[in-house]
């Protein structure tokens, strides 16, 4: 106890100066991160190759509509949409069989009754649809993602000027309520410890790694080469998992920006959010519980203390550096993802909320015995083998 006086601002500094070189070097390295509309990117792709865009949907009714109709209206010529039914019991079957007999040329309906063993849904749906599509490039998304007419040209025409294997263009999340920008806000400063978007380009930089679901742009000729959704059939982060692969492989990533090209509204709410992590974010740590214990650690100790350490007097001024670090972060971020920096005002509260997210998902999982996802569960023995820490 005698030494907690020399240890709490030799912490604070450390945390200090950590954020301060991560909040600079973004500074430096978000720019050389290329902006889908900058008028470079607004041509046609060189070869005009040819594009499947891969819809899966289990219970999207909602949704789906909306997004196959924004699909529909790409202005890229060589498109071709498959939507997957992958058992829904509600009328998305339906929906996805009205809207491609509309289209026939268009779009291709699949639907799936069952799940064959050592599959999870989405993987399976992924796969079984790429199976199907002999084209240049594949688009895997979700049915609850808007794109804008000329979002697949403009990410298309990047991907192939730059050779690139496999692109993420970062779709903009759309915010309904105050407590979702809070909770989004935290996300998008936390993900710079992920993943360094203007690293993602460097082939050495192998932990700099990224994969979205809403928009994973890849060749076929790469997604072949690293044995597609075969080679993952039981990941939960299927998206994520994908990027590393392909990074592992020594393929060409990139990473894109482009406000409202591609969008999404995760789900309703802060508790809405914290209800969808619930069910996967325990799979980013491996399902082990000492990795997500220690990023527990982490998120207390550099993104909740701080706020704490103004009040005392040994760490008022690396706490203070920090709290600036963080909001200027979120300006630099903001300026593509439109949220407002206002929002660092939260931090440490999203913060909180986030660590509870973890371990609400971390007991859940261990009290279940595994994970029920869209109605199907998953045993926690055949979930461990076939997952990828983030961290």
């Amino acid at each position: 106890m005698n030494h907690l006086p020399a240890i709490v601002p030799t912490i604070s500094w450390l945390v200090a100066l950590s954020w301060l070189w991560k909040v600079i070097s973004a500074a430096i390295g978000l720019p050389r991160v290329a902006n889908l509309l900058l008028p470079q990117y607004d041509q046609t792709p060189t070869g005009t190759p040819s594009f499947t865009v891969i819809v899966p949907a289990c219970n999207e009714a909602p949704h789906i509509t909306a997004c196959l109709q924004s699909l529909l209206q790409q202005d890229y010529p060589k498109l071709h949409i498959i939507a997957v039914n992958d058992r829904s019991t509600d009328n998305t079957g339906d929906i996805i069989d009205s809207i491609a007999s509309a289209h026939p040329t268009q779009i291709t309906a699949i639907h799936i009754i069952e799940l064959p063993p050592g599959w999870l849904g989405k993987t399976h749906a992924l796969a079984l649809a790429a199976r199907q599509a002999p084209t240049d490039y594949l688009l895997f998304t979700d049915a609850d993602v808007i794109f804008r007419p000329d979002a697949l040209r403009r990410s298309l025409a990047y991907a192939v000027s730059s050779h690139a294997d496999h692109l993420v263009t970062v779709p903009t999340t759309l915010i309904h309520r105050w407590d979702e920008a809070a909770v989004l806000g935290f996300f998008q400063i936390f993900g710079l410890w992920a993943a360094r978007p203007w690293k993602i380009a460097d082939p050495r930089a192998k932990r700099d790694a990224i994969g979205i679901g809403s928009f994973n742009l890849v060749r076929r000729a790469a997604y072949l080469h690293i044995g597609g959704f075969e080679a993952q059939r039981m990941d939960i982060l299927e998206d994520i998992t994908l990027g590393r692969r392909i990074k592992l492989a020594g393929l060409n990533q990139r990473i894109a920006f482009g406000r409202n090209l591609v969008s999404v509204h995760w789900a309703s709410g802060a508790l809405g959010l914290v209800e969808v992590m619930t069910k996967n974010i325990f799979s980013a740590f491996r399902f082990h519980i000492s990795l997500l214990l220690a990023a527990c650690l982490w998120l207390t100790l550099f993104c909740v203390a701080p706020a704490a350490g103004l009040v005392f007097a040994p760490s008022r001024l690396p706490a203070a550096l920090t709290l600036a670090a963080v909001a200027y972060g979120y300006h630099l971020l903001g300026r593509t993802s439109g949220l407002s920096t206002w929002n660092a005002l939260l931090a440490p509260l999203a913060a909180l909320l986030f660590i509870y997210t973890l371990l609400r998902s971390m007991a859940t999982t261990l009290r279940q015995g595994g994970v029920l996802w869209r109605g199907t569960f998953y045993p926690l023995a055949d979930l461990r083998k076939d997952s990828t820490s983030l961290f």
